[in-house]
């Protein structure tokens, strides 16, 4: 291909839509913020968001891939629907796919899995890498917005955070690193083949993420510790069933036994920069008022 095809295929790709699943989530809607940033057309869909997307209804599926060129994808826990997905969007003539995995796929002793969902997500990144398709795999690690929108959201809220992790560390990563990721893959050619592993640039304890929120919101905010058998307890006796409570437990220990703490270089590799800390996202967050007094 001549460099005048080249730049006009290129011109062509710049018009057509970004196709954002998940765009009402934590990570989706932050790429859909940063495509348009840069005027760039995005179809944001989801269930109840701008385009009707849902996974589990097959129907959806053609009318938001008609024309797209670029996907991020943004799967649904626990589902092999990642597969049957691609296989459409390649029909569509989509060229390019972003897929958003996790820390610890690759690892079968990372967690427990009874929901299904590693597997579900080990057989979506097959998918992508044998798709014959432009792919770029994002693989975050716990999100620093757990603490302002998420997991931990209501405890912090609260001025409590009861977690059966123990001493335990991560190294959380901030959402708008990974949207920025996200982006550059979509939008850039040099990600294509990548698999990007992404955490913040130190691991972290739950003392002190809680203590550089209490300082950046002025808030008195603490951690207290648990046993797995006295959190399942209280959550049971919240109302949860214990097959769920069991479950929240299970999500928290790799958090407790530090499977998470070791840093990676995916946002440095793939944005040329270093990630942001996470004194850095308490105080962007509280400045937001992302922790309401």
């Amino acid at each position: 291909m001549d460099r005048l095809c080249a730049r006009r295929l290129a011109g062509v790709m710049s018009e057509l839509p970004i196709l954002v699943t998940g765009a009402t989530g934590k990570s989706g809607r932050r790429v859909v913020s940063q495509l348009r940033a840069k005027g760039l057309p995005v179809r944001a869909a989801a269930r109840h968001g701008e385009y009707i997307f849902d996974w589990t209804d097959s129907g959806t599926w053609d009318a938001a891939l008609e024309g797209v060129r670029s996907i991020y994808i943004v799967q649904l826990d626990g589902t092999k629907l990642v597969r049957p997905f691609i296989e459409r969007a390649a029909q569509h003539g989509v060229r390019r796919i972003v897929l958003a995995s996790g820390r610890g796929i690759d690892d079968p002793h990372y967690a427990k899995d009874s929901s299904g969902v590693f597997e579900g997500i080990v057989d979506s990144e097959a998918a992508v890498r044998g798709s014959g398709l432009e792919w770029t795999i994002s693989r975050p690690g716990w999100f620093a917005q757990n603490f302002s929108e998420g997991f931990f959201a209501d405890a912090i809220h609260t001025g409590e955070l009861r977690l059966p992790a123990g001493d335990g560390a991560a190294s959380f990563v901030d959402a708008e690193d990974i949207a920025a990721v996200v982006v550059a893959a979509l939008t850039e050619d040099q990600h294509a083949g990548q698999i990007y592993e992404l955490s913040g640039p130190r691991a972290v304890t739950l003392t002190e993420a809680v203590a550089t929120i209490s300082e950046a919101t002025g808030r008195d905010i603490r951690y207290v510790p648990l046993s797995v058998e006295g959190y399942v307890a209280e959550l049971v006796q919240q109302g949860l069933p214990r097959t769920d409570a069991e479950a929240f437990a299970d999500v928290i220990e790799p958090l407790r036994e530090g499977r998470d703490e070791y840093v990676s270089d995916g946002v440095q590799r793939a944005l040329g920069r270093p990630p942001r800390t996470f004194v850095e996202f308490a105080k962007s967050t509280a400045a937001a008022g992302g922790w309401p007094a």
